[in-house]
């Protein structure tokens, strides 16, 4: 690991739900409560043409997984880490932490659903070949979780990792995805070893999910709008 004299203190915090719809205006889909799931961890892609405003090209959401949410201490719900990681999150940090660090460094402990959650805008003057669609989103998003957390299983280990076995526009098959209680027409990746995926419209925003298979039986793929903070 690099090797850095930045004080951790000085560190500003990362986005959260609140602040990317704060800044954007989009409210963002997340899953629908359930005990097995807690909302934690938030990011955002943007972009900006001739310095103008930025523009949301999509928000993620990230989930701490408990597969005994009756009990947390239930060593059940710890993540497979290398001996060497959970030696090292046992030790106390060797400098300060601010708490947004020191609570990443309590929950590295726990199964993670890494940007399990995307909200993509669709705009009116989207159009083109390169117009988002749930087909494309959808599949982007797959791809995007396989190649960095499945990179030892799917990809050729390059830097420019190059992801095997893709999943393509044609893999996904209708589906209806609920969303605020309502099921809507969407899509289902189903096939994929690793992964199973799911997304569809709602109006002017796109939602899609990706879990790893290996945890969809804890997880209800049901979803709702966050509400607008105040």
């Amino acid at each position: 690991m690099q090797s850095t004299d930045a004080d951790p203190m000085d560190f500003p915090p990362p986005p959260t739900a609140d602040s990317i719809t704060a800044e954007f205006g989009v409210r963002l889909f997340t899953f629908a409560p359930q005990p097995t799931l807690e909302e934690w961890g938030a990011g955002r892609q943007s972009h900006s043409s001739n310095d103008g405003p930025s523009v949301l090209d999509h928000a993620s959401l990230g989930y701490t997984l408990w597969r005994n949410p009756d009990d947390h201490d239930d060593p059940v719900n710890l993540a497979d880490l290398p001996e060497s990681t959970r030696r090292a999150l046992d030790e106390p940090p060797p400098r300060p932490l601010p708490d947004w660090m020191r609570e990443v460094r309590r929950r590295m402990r726990y199964p993670f659903l890494w940007e399990a959650v995307w909200t993509t805008p669709v705009r009116a003057d989207d159009s083109g070949p390169h117009a988002k669609t749930v087909e494309s989103v959808l599949i982007e998003h797959a791809r995007y979780i396989l190649i960095n957390t499945f990179r030892e299983e799917r990809t050729d280990g390059s830097m420019r990792a190059v992801l095997r076995d893709a999943p393509t526009p044609e893999d996904p098959e209708p589906a209806e995805v609920e969303i605020d209680g309502t099921l809507i027409e969407g899509l289902r990746l189903a096939g994929d070893a690793h992964v199973v995926a799911v997304g569809a419209q709602v109006g002017d925003r796109i939602l899609t999910a990706v879990i790893p298979r290996v945890e969809v039986a804890h997880v209800r793929l049901a979803f709702v709008t966050r509400p607008t903070p105040a």
